[in-house]
């Protein structure tokens, strides 16, 4: 809620809450990585339309339509092939996003996040060959968001489309 406030008041570029910006290190945050705050924020726009209650297909659909408006370049349900042992499985996965070639994005609408959300991420971005990722849960009364890196991960290429 906090962040959402001061988001807004930078959208308006009012200075004056530029300075508390820096105190929380939310300006910190957008500088370090832009890509992933920008989708948060796109995000957060997205919640606060519909806030919480909807199914996670509204969700999507919407923030790909913000996303679009904020000319963020994103794919949706970009597949990924799994290997086993080196054999090519016929069971893949299917990302909710990818932003910008290069994040990851995986949509909930759940009362709360845990560790198998968190997990389900990370093997998705081994899976994908992507470091960074993006959990965002619309179920709650305010946007959860976390952001995940990995590194040293397996990479895998995207899945043809035949």
């Amino acid at each position: 809620m906090l962040f959402a406030f001061f988001w807004d008041r930078l959208r308006r570029n009012d200075s004056t809450y530029v300075t508390l910006l820096l105190m929380y290190g939310l300006m910190h945050d957008a500088i370090r990585d832009p890509e992933t705050f920008a989708i948060i924020g796109a995000a957060m726009e997205v919640h606060g339309y519909f806030g919480a209650g909807f199914l996670e297909a509204v969700y999507r659909e919407a923030l790909g339509h913000e996303l679009q408006l904020r000319s963020i370049p994103y794919r949706k349900e970009v597949g990924y092939a799994l290997t086993y042992k080196g054999l090519l499985m016929r069971t893949s996965y299917r990302a909710d996003m990818v932003c910008s070639e290069s994040v990851l994005v995986e949509v909930k609408a759940l009362g709360d996040i845990g560790g198998s959300e968190i997990a389900q991420v990370l093997n998705y971005l081994k899976a994908s060959g992507l470091k960074r990722g993006l959990l965002l849960n619309f179920g709650t009364r305010t946007l959860q968001y976390r952001r995940l890196i990995l590194s040293g991960q397996q990479s895998a290429a995207p899945k043809s489309s035949q």
